[in-house]
Order: C-alpha cells, then sequence, then structure tokens
C-alpha cells in the first residue's frame, strides 16, 4: 500500500480498519519534513499492535527534490529499537507475527524516466519523472513464510528484469521448498507476467476510480482456493487500494 505524505492520525486510523497481521508498504517515508518528521513504519506498527517493523530506504531524502543514493555508511534495514533518524524514503514491512531475520535485495533503477501523470487540482497533469533506487525487503516469519515486499520500476521492461530478480531472490530463500514464499508491493505492472499464481485480481490504481491493478500478492505455492480475498476500501491515505488475503493453507 503506498504511504503519501500524511498526518499520523488519518495514517494510524487507516490501519486500524485494516487490521492486517502483516502489511507491506510502498512510498514510505522516515522523519521526513514533508510527513511531520514521523517515523511512519513505527507509526504502523504501533497502530496494528504490532512489535516488529523494518524500513527499508532506497534513497535518502525526499523524492523529486533533494536527495542522494544510499553510501555505505547508511543503515540499509531501519528495525525496531532503531535510533535512526536520517530523513529518507523506501519501502516497509510490519507484522504481529513475529520477525526472525530481516533482508534486503538491491533492484537498481532505470537510467531514463517517464512522463507520468499524477493528480491535480483538477484531474491531472504529466510531469517527466526521473526513476529511483529500487529495493525488495523479505521478512522472515517464525511461523515458515517470507513475506517480500517490493516497489517495482514505473519504466517498462525494467520491471520485469527487476521481478525477475526478486523471484530468483525468493528461490534462493526458501531453499528448495523448505520455507513459502510471497510476493507483494506495487509492481508498476498492469498484467501479471510474473509466472506466479496471482492471489487477488483487483484493480487498486488510482483508488479514486481505481481503472488498472498494479499490486499483487504472488505465490508459487498458493492457488486461489486456498486463501481467502478480504474486501478493502478507499483509506483517504494513499492514491492505491489496498489489497488483502487471508491465508487457508
Amino acid at each position: 500500500m503506498p504511504i503519501p505524505p500524511s498526518g499520523s492520525g488519518t495514517f494510524s486510523d487507516a490501519l486500524k480498519r485494516l487490521g492486517s497481521d502483516v502489511a507491506g508498504f510502498q512510498e514510505v517515508d522516515h522523519h521526513l519534513a514533508r510527513s511531520d518528521n514521523e517515523p511512519q513504519m513505527q507509526i504502523a506498527a504501533q497502530s496494528l499492535g504490532a512489535t516488529h517493523w523494518a524500513f527499508a530506504p532506497s534513497v535518502i531524502g525526499t523524492p523529486g527534490e533533494v536527495r542522494r543514493h544510499l553510501n555505505g555508511s547508511d543503515e540499509k534495514i531501519i528495525s525496531n529499537g532503531s535510533t535512526n533518524k536520517v530523513g529518507s524514503y523506501g519501502i516497509g514491512i510490519v507484522s504481529r507475527i513475529p520477525v526472525i531475520k530481516w533482508e534486503r535485495l538491491e533492484l537498481g533503477r532505470s537510467l531514463v524516466g517517464l512522463p507520468l501523470l499524477i493528480p491535480a487540482e483538477k484531474g491531472v497533469r504529466a510531469i517527466y519523472v526521473n526513476d529511483e533506487e529500487r529495493v525488495a525487503l523479505a521478512a522472515h516469519l517464525d511461523n515458515g513464510w517470507i513475506i517480500i515486499n517490493t516497489h517495482l520500476s514505473f519504466v517498462p521492461f525494467v520491471n520485469l528484469y527487476q521481478l525477475g530478480k526478486v523471484k530468483q531472490w525468493a528461490k534462493t530463500l526458501s531453499q528448495g521448498g523448505k520455507y513459502k514464499v510471497l510476493i507483494i508491493g506495487d509492481l508498476n505492472l498492469p498484467k501479471n507476467l510474473s509466472g506466479w499464481n496471482s492471489l487477488i485480481n483487483q484493480k487498486s490504481y488510482p483508488s479514486w476510480g481505481a481503472k488498472v491493478q498494479f499490486d499483487y500478492i504472488l505465490s508459487n505455492t498458493l492457488d486461489a482456493n486456498q486463501i481467502k480475498v478480504l474486501s478493502t476500501s478507499v483509506t483517504g491515505v494513499s492514491d492505491h487500494l489496498p489489497i488483502s488475503i487471508r491465508i487457508n493453507a
């Protein structure tokens, strides 16, 4: 679920309504001025009554403004107990289920940008947007599941290349099927081209009149008969609709 800059009250209320055991987030702020210098993943964890959370910055600073790539001294995964207050932007996971390990995968970025349609006061407007560094974040849960959250490039073919890297990583992490893996997040793909099962088929963007599915929950072991799709609604804090399932297996 992408999170734009917003006040923590609205953000917190939206998460309480969702009530997920594990939730993946994209477009998350960490101590940025535009979102009241708050650690949004920590707030998300508090809102869901979860003690396990992690944030993986993709850039230091604010996208579209002053920003830089991460360097060797930057913390790559910020999680429970961290005192990191470096303003950054990226993705995150919150879990009520204990997490025994966090891991991060670098996915790179497109060297070219694209003109994108963004919400405006009257409809939408097009602006040229440079791509940013992309990453994937994995949560190893103590129940044997591994959840990989990511936000892929909006540039065609680059996102498919990145998805291939995530799938290969998932295969490695699963240790030959010892662990079950889900890939979740905003893949910026209007069609499931992963080769994995899409456990939910729901138009998710834009939230005020969804026309296309960019957000997915993918599995190479589960199918639609083993899950229940949970109904969700506009959160008021994102330009994407959240998607949610319950696993019956």
